[in-house]
């Protein structure tokens, strides 16, 4: 990996640290605006950075929010990298629309699902909502600023992915 990217990786986790202090009123206190700067470094360094910043931005945001999950949030943390991983692969496939959309239902619907099994229905009920009003913020936004972030950025630095 060149030092170029690692730069601009760094960068991105920095904002994601700094999106995890957004927080989403919800029951959890982890629910934050941790994901769209994963989302954005997984179209202009590519899916597996991406990947690699959503983990890390969860579980700074979680760090921040006191660990309420405790060490369940490492599983929240896989389960973010997959759905910015996904988000990346489709989108820079030309699916935009459809990687904002499964973005926010695997974010909100399929990732707290594991937690029914640990934590009952109720806590689900209790969590989805927040949690999707989140990744639809963080969707939105990543789908707003993409295109003028990779113009703006190639044209300063030419291209950051393959």
């Amino acid at each position: 990996m060149s030092s170029k990217k690692i730069s601009w990786l760094a960068l991105f986790v920095a904002l994601s640290v700094v999106g995890g202090m957004i927080k989403v009123p919800a029951p959890i206190a982890s629910v934050a605006l941790d994901s769209f700067p994963a989302l954005i470094a997984a179209v202009l360094l590519g899916p597996a950075a991406g990947a690699l910043v959503g983990a890390f931005g969860h579980l700074v945001s979680a760090l921040i929010g006191g660990l309420p999950l405790g060490p369940l949030h490492v599983v929240v943390a896989l389960e973010m990298a997959a759905a910015v991983w996904m988000f990346g692969k489709l989108y820079v496939s030309g699916r935009k629309g459809v990687a904002v959309a499964v973005f926010i239902l695997f974010n909100g619907f399929v990732s707290p699902a594991p937690f029914i099994l640990l934590m009952g229905l109720p806590f689900y009920i209790g969590v989805v909502l927040g949690i999707t009003v989140a990744a639809i913020f963080n969707g939105v936004i990543a789908a707003i600023l993409i295109p003028r972030l990779a113009q703006a950025i190639e044209k300063r630095f030419g291209r950051l992915h393959a």
